[in-house]
């Protein structure tokens, strides 16, 4: 009896010694890559591996929410009101923002809506905990690696305390969540004080996300696409990403705006999405600012749920 009441204690000193060694390994390699001594001392004080983090990360709601759950608990008729309300506040900003990057600023103000409720709820957790917790973790360890590391630059860097670099479980930050390497390749100074705030500057993280958005091929003269209607017995073997046909072709095939109305007279082309599969909602979407949202976050629920609040908020 005795032996078996110990089990658990010998267990949990164990993962504690394999978590003290892969610390000391990974500060190892911190330094190697130019991070400073004092942050690292400071850094990493008190910080375990979070069970509660683990437990977020395998029950993702992109992954276990059917696509309809998914846009009824986000695309909500206040969440609409809140951003018609803030997009009218910031209208200046947003303007600004656009002219220099060409990027709608509906856009921006749906992605500030979908990722922390415009500024209202941009996470809790301590970054560099949650990352440690998943650079240790085996499931997506060289991902999380990579951003805690780039999480700590930003640290030496001087743009944030670590008090305050607070965000989500998975390490995503400020206004419109940055993850750490997103910050790196593409946060700028959107206020000019000299550093790059996406916490509490919104001017600094509305340019940094039409600064990334804009680099990996946004079109200002493009939506993101729009709920159609299919026919009858519509070919299924056709909504698959890689087959993309032009707007007249689609029509051809019967494809119509969601009340019925012809399609678009453009020379685009476009690719059909159904999350849900046969006989739900279906989605015609413009590869150019749809795989661009796609390339934020990689579901389609999310890049549906960001377009429709876009043109909601803009209506």
């Amino acid at each position: 009896m005795l032996a078996s009441l110990l089990l658990p204690t010998v267990a949990l000193a164990s993962e504690d010694e394999n978590f003290s060694r892969w610390l000391i390994e990974f500060k190892q390699e911190a330094r190697q890559q130019g991070i400073s001594d004092k942050t690292l001392e400071q850094a990493f004080v008190g910080v375990k591996p979070s069970p509660r983090v683990v437990k977020l990360d395998r029950s993702q709601p992109e992954t276990i929410q059917t696509f309809q759950d998914y846009f009824d608990k986000r695309v909500t008729p206040y969440r609409i009101e809140l951003g018609r309300k803030q997009y009218r506040e910031h209208r200046e900003l947003f303007q600004k923002i656009e002219a220099r990057f060409g990027v709608q600023g509906r856009f921006i103000a749906a992605l500030w809506g979908m990722e922390t409720s415009y500024g209202r709820f941009s996470g809790g957790h301590n970054v560099i905990a949650a990352l440690t917790t998943l650079a240790y973790d085996p499931r997506r360890a060289k991902f999380f690696r990579k951003q805690l590391i780039d999480a700590l630059v930003i640290l030496d860097e001087g743009h944030i305390t670590l008090e305050k670099m607070k965000g989500s479980w998975a390490g995503a930050m400020g206004q419109t969540q940055f993850m750490p390497s997103t910050f790196r390749a593409y946060a700028i100074d959107g206020d000019g004080d000299g550093k790059i705030n996406v916490w509490e500057s919104k001017a600094d993280a509305f340019a940094s996300a039409a600064h990334y958005l804009s680099s990996i091929g946004w079109r200002s003269d493009q939506t993101w696409g729009r709920e159609v209607q299919l026919p009858a017995a519509f070919d299924q073997t056709l909504i698959k990403e890689k087959v993309k046909k032009s707007l007249a072709e689609w029509q051809a095939l019967g494809v119509r705006k969601q009340f019925g109305q012809p399609l678009p007279k453009r020379d685009l082309v476009a690719t059909i999405v159904q999350p849900d599969g046969s006989g739900t909602r279906a989605f015609l979407t413009y590869p150019a600012n749809y795989s661009a949202i796609l390339d934020w976050n990689r579901s389609h629920k999310f890049a549906i749920s960001v377009g429709t609040l876009a043109d909601a908020i803009a209506r």
